[in-house]
């Protein structure tokens, strides 16, 4: 074992991590190029590792060298000459113009480019503007300023080690600050044992669909159009689920991007393609646009037969209604539902939100207000049910950076966990759940959690929380978001009001002047007051307004 660095190098050290990890759990998967990259870094001094790992850490690609200065790596040309040797850094790498302008200080570009310009008063902006057109050949650095007598260093791996921070994390949108933010206590992460084989890839094919998928998404969020995206993605498959439903969720916004443009043909052709969750809705509204009126509704009656989500059931029962009145068909009455009380209250206009103007109007010391909206139902079930979300299953957490794992949305992230929350939920049929929720926050207190809102979540409302709450409530919210984590995380009342004293609560939605209820927010008021629970909807106006 290599004898540990300097404090100085904590990034260093955490990039060696990193590369010990990715060896010991996806040799088997690595390219000869990836392999030779994790021989070769291992076998390069010190100061050369240290400035390239701080270089993969910088926004790059290119970097002058007078920006760069590290007290424990010392002279930067020494640091970078056995990188230019093997090719991972270039000094002569060519430049278009837009590049080498978003590293010259206006002062530079106005000496070096004097003679082209029609006035030195331009600012930055129009000084590209006055150069582009006349510099459209890509050339290195020190052929455009000749007189600023510095190196520019490019990273020319910069690619090769996304993969590899890829194999990493299983996914692109983390990097190795992970591993900073963690060594300063500003995130803490749940600790969970990882078997050998703990790993977010199982072949090398998912590593290049990942890539393939990624790429598509990057161009089609520059811009790309929808059928140069479609070109791109080619005839895309894989049998892994995680990607099959990135691919699906891709198809889903670029029907919807095609829906946006007017192409409604095209949008239903590829809403058919995918099944992402909310497809069969939007198939059924633009067959409605185009005048299918029949075939929207039997594909209505087939989703309200079987719908996949509260919110897809909610848009059917509507979209039933109208088809219906196109088809000259009878429209059953609606049965009557449960409504939340409604609670009108005229105001003062308020500085701050109407929401807290409401929490300030109704607080009383022996009734206290808290502003909790999602948070505190869903930080009880993630304190309550800790065990099951970070369960080390196969394929779920894989590195020691997880925010929560990676099935949390994924249609069987219950299914494969089933017998875990109910062992969870049945602590709700004694008094044990109480000393569970408080044991778990204690022991967690800060750690990341898909659930828990600690910033929101004192230990004073805990307590409030838990004297007032009933374990039967807790017990239908726990089950209302077990099934659909994705919807049903949101749309919860935004106040909370206790009164401990009589050991009981009112949650309360807050509608300012012209405010409507949101769909999610109808089915989460729905559901409390079917089950009794007491919920009221507060609508405000302000007493400087004519009724």
């Amino acid at each position: 074992m290599a004898a540990p660095l300097d404090p100085s190098f904590y990034y260093l050290t955490n990039f060696r991590t990193a590369l010990a990890w990715i060896d010991a759990r996806y040799a088997d998967l690595l390219s000869a190029e990836e392999r030779q990259f994790i021989d070769a870094f291992h076998g390069l001094v010190l100061p050369a590792q240290a400035l390239l790992v701080r270089l993969l850490m910088r926004k790059g690609p290119h970097f002058r060298a007078s920006k760069l200065s590290y007290a424990e790596i010392g002279a930067i040309a020494e640091a970078a000459a056995p990188l230019l040797a093997l090719g991972w850094l270039r000094d002569d790498q060519p430049l278009e113009f837009a590049e080498l302008f978003a590293l010259l200080r206006k002062d530079e570009l106005i000496a070096g480019f004097r003679d082209a310009l029609p006035s030195p008063a331009l600012k930055k902006a129009e000084l590209f503007e006055a150069l582009a057109a006349l510099h459209e050949q890509a050339q290195p650095f020190a052929a455009w300023c000749p007189a600023l007598d510095e190196p520019l260093y490019s990273l020319s791996v910069g690619g090769l080690c996304d993969r590899l921070r890829l194999l990493f994390f299983g996914n692109l949108h983390q990097d190795w600050s992970e591993f900073v933010l963690a060594d300063l206590g500003i995130f803490r992460y749940e600790q969970v044992p990882f078997s050998a084989d703990a790993r977010g890839f199982r072949s090398r094919a998912d590593v290049e669909a990942y890539l393939h998928l990624w790429q598509c998404r990057e161009q089609f969020a520059l811009g790309l159009p929808v059928a140069d995206v479609l070109e791109l993605l080619a005839d895309f498959s894989s049998d892994n689920p995680y990607l099959q439903s990135r691919h699906a969720k891709l198809l889903f916004q670029l029907a919807q991007q095609l829906e946006r443009e007017g192409d409604e043909p095209a949008a239903l052709a590829l809403y058919r393609q995918t099944p992402y969750a909310g497809s069969r809705q939007r198939q059924i509204r633009v067959l409605e646009r185009l005048g299918g009126f029949t075939e929207a509704h039997a594909l209505a009656c087939a989703a309200a037969a079987a719908p996949e989500s509260d919110a897809e059931a909610q848009l059917v029962e509507r979209a039933l209604v109208r088809l219906r009145r196109q088809l000259g068909e009878p429209t059953p009455r609606r049965p009557r539902q449960a409504a939340a009380a409604r609670l009108d209250l005229s105001l003062p206009r308020p500085p701050v939100s109407v929401e807290f103007a409401v929490q300030a109007h109704l607080h009383d010391d022996a009734a206290p207000v808290h502003y909790v909206e999602n948070t505190l139902i869903c930080s009880l079930f993630g304190l309550l049910c800790w065990e099951a979300i970070f369960a080390p299953l196969p394929g779920a957490l894989f590195h020691p950076f997880h925010a929560g794992p990676v099935d949390l949305l994924a249609p069987d992230f219950h299914t494969r966990r089933a017998a875990l929350f109910a062992n969870c939920l049945a602590r709700l049929d004694s008094d044990a759940y109480a000393e569970a929720i408080r044991r778990t926050y204690a022991e967690k207190l800060g750690t990341v959690s898909p659930f828990v809102h600690w910033a929101v979540l004192s230990e004073e409302l805990l307590e409030q929380a838990l004297h007032c709450l009933p374990a039967a409530h807790l017990k239908a919210w726990f089950q209302r978001l077990l099934a659909d984590l994705k919807a049903n995380r949101a749309g919860m009342p935004d106040l909370i009001q206790f009164y401990p004293a009589e050991q009981r609560y009112r949650m309360i939605e807050v509608k300012g002047p012209g405010d409507r209820l949101q769909d999610n927010q109808r089915r989460w008021l729905a559901f409390c007051a079917e089950h009794g629970m007491p919920v009221e909807v507060c609508y405000v106006q302000w007493d400087d307004e004519p009724a």
